[in-house]
Order: C-alpha cells, then structure tokens, then sequence
C-alpha cells in the first residue's frame, strides 16, 4: 500500500481472542480473570480519579515503591507498562533492530512474533520437545539473534520450564532472555530471582491474570537498573496513566486477595482438566489459568463452532507441526461445568 512502510503492509498483524460486547455469554477465550478485583482497587481508582487534571508520574513510582517492598527488588529495577504487550514492544524496540533477529519457543505467544515484523527484523521460531521442555536449539550459537522471549508458564500450554534449565540457558546465550511470566501467580515458583542471578534475564508481568486487571492494562518489567535506564528511553513519555499506576499500587498491596483468588482458579483448573480428560482430550498439566486440550483424530474446529453458537468463547488455535488445540481460560466452577457439558453434547452429536 502507498505511504506504508514495506514490512507493516506485508506482516498479517496480531489477531486477539472474539470479545463478544452483548448478550448472555461464557467468555473463556482470553485468560481473564472471572472475580472482580481487590475493594481496595476500587477505592484507589476512586481517589485517583480527583487529580486526572494533572500528568501522571512519568515512572510510575508510586507502584515501584509499592512493587519494590512485595517483590524484594529496588525500585530502581522495575519499569511500568501499559500492560506486559506495552513492556514487550519497549525491550523489543531497544535491542532487536531491522535484519536482526528475535528468538522465541514454538508454540508460544503469536505477538512476540509481529513485535519482530514492526521492527523489520526476523524471527526464528524454535520447537519445544514433545513434552514440552527446551531443547538443545535453543541455546544454538547466533551472533545476530539479540533477543530472546520465553513464555513461562507458557500460552498456550500452561507448562513451565525449570529455574535451574533457565540459568542454563541463559548462560549458553550471548543475548538477554526475557522470561514473560505472565502467568506466574497461577505457578509454584517464579523467576524473578534469576534477574538478579544473571545480568541478561530480565521478567515481566501483568496485571491482567492474576490481579483481575485486563481491562485497566499495566504491566512491569524486572530488570537490571543500567537496563532499565536505556528501556526508559524507548518507552511514551507517560505510558501509564494515573488510574492504572493507582489501581495497580493497591492491588500488589492486596496480597490476601492475591492468595485467596488464586486458589480458586487453581481449584477450578484442576476441575476442567478432570472433566476434559474425562471426555478423552489430552491435557497437559497447566501451572496457568488455562488448559490446553488436544483430541488426537478428532477435528476440534467443529467443537468450537458448537460453543460459539451457544455464546460459549473458547481459543481454538492451529500451530505448524502441532495441530490443533482448545485453549480454555479457567472461569468460575459454574462456567466450567456448562463449558464442558456442551463439549460432551458437541461429540455426542458429531
């Protein structure tokens, strides 16, 4: 197209999950979080909301401090983000130029990949083992790979990859890895250790999952402070506004509510692997909140159809080399149950 740089008019672009806007619905397509969020979210977004006349705070500081004193890092080691994507596209800006390259595992998060495509860089998609652990390739020498991403636990399978094997790896590459722990609460262990074990692992996180915080956007990321000072460069001049850094300073604060409602997805995840294993799909362990469940020899697509018809939103996605799959986002035990009861209706009458 005229006027549009070459690579933006060739590259597909990043397609999100449907987001039904009406009617009767059971939307577990996107991996929200089906409570509502902390009181104290509410009371901060209302008191916030006396001072929109003004600036945000341009690093969001009231949230570092806040995030500083929950995690144990400095201050100085955390940068705010209109959501983890925000994070994603400022590291990725910073380090990966045109004709280098960005390594990511395969399957995982399709955005890494057109991150790649708006810089008019290259990617290269390496496969994880059939049970889902890091293979030798991804530590493969290659002076032009600049970044690596590694979701972890990771979309859309819910499976991790060790701390131990992440050291490892990052000590074999000569470029920064980021760990994309977006899912990190739903998990019994996180990596925000290893930032300050190695200078190349970076984390970010959202607050989209675990926190109930999808439709505010805010994320941050765990770095090194001389990384963080050349991240800060890249970034809008005010990416957070003055609701999200407030509602997101109260929210790490909430850690009982953290706790209480992670336990219920928990709870309710293992419920729908249960029940999906239950019908015969083949289900890996989620450490997420989701499940990805996979029926080898039965077409999935028509199943998905079905839901969908009955205003039930699940993810079906289609990876090379890996087939299809159901990604299901764990929602309240009643969702679940009506999700997977039209499941079995949908093979009954196939």
């Amino acid at each position: 197209m005229q006027y549009v740089r070459d690579n933006i008019a060739q590259m597909g672009g990043y397609i999100s999950g449907e987001q039904p806007q009406s009617g009767d619905f059971i939307k577990l397509n996107t991996n929200e979080n089906p409570y509502p969020a902390s009181e104290r979210v509410r009371e901060a977004i209302a008191k916030a909301a006396h001072t929109l006349n003004l600036y945000p705070n341009a690093m969001g500081t009231p949230f570092r401090k806040a995030a500083a004193e929950v995690l144990g890092v400095d201050p100085s080691w955390i940068m705010c983000g209109n959501g983890s994507d925000d994070i994603l596209t400022i590291v990725t800006r910073a380090l990966v130029g045109e004709q280098n390259k960005l390594r990511l595992p395969y399957p995982s998060y399709i955005l890494y990949k057109s991150l790649a495509e708006l810089q008019g860089a290259q990617w290269e998609e390496v496969d994880y083992s059939s049970d889902w652990k890091i293979t030798d390739a991804f530590s493969r020498p290659d002076g032009n790979v600049k970044l690596f991403f590694l979701p972890n636990p990771n979309s859309p399978t819910g499976t991790t990859v060790s701390p131990d094997e992440l050291l490892a790896l990052a000590d074999k590459l000569s470029c920064p890895l980021l760990i994309d722990e977006a899912y990190a609460d739903f998990n019994e262990f996180n990596c925000l250790d290893l930032v300050k074990a190695r200078p190349n692992i970076m984390v970010s996180r959202t607050f989209s999952k675990s926190y109930a915080l999808a439709g505010l956007r805010f994320g941050f990321l765990v770095a090194r402070p001389e990384l963080i000072e050349q991240f800060v460069k890249v970034k809008d001049s005010y990416n957070c506004d003055a609701l999200s850094i407030a509602a997101a300073s109260a929210a790490i604060q909430d850690q009982d509510w953290l706790r209480q409602t992670v336990a219920k997805i928990k709870a309710t995840r293992t419920r729908l692997t249960d029940k999906m294993r239950a019908l015969g799909f083949t289900v890996p362990d989620s450490s997420a909140n989701f499940t990805w469940n996979v029926y080898p020899g039965k077409p999935l697509k028509p199943i998905y159809e079905y839901l969908k018809e009955r205003n039930i939103f699940v993810r079906y996605m289609v990876y090379d080399r890996w087939g299809e799959g159901l990604r299901i986002s764990v929602g309240t035990d009643e969702q679940i149950d009506k999700c997977v009861a039209t499941i079995a209706e949908a093979m009954k009458n196939a």
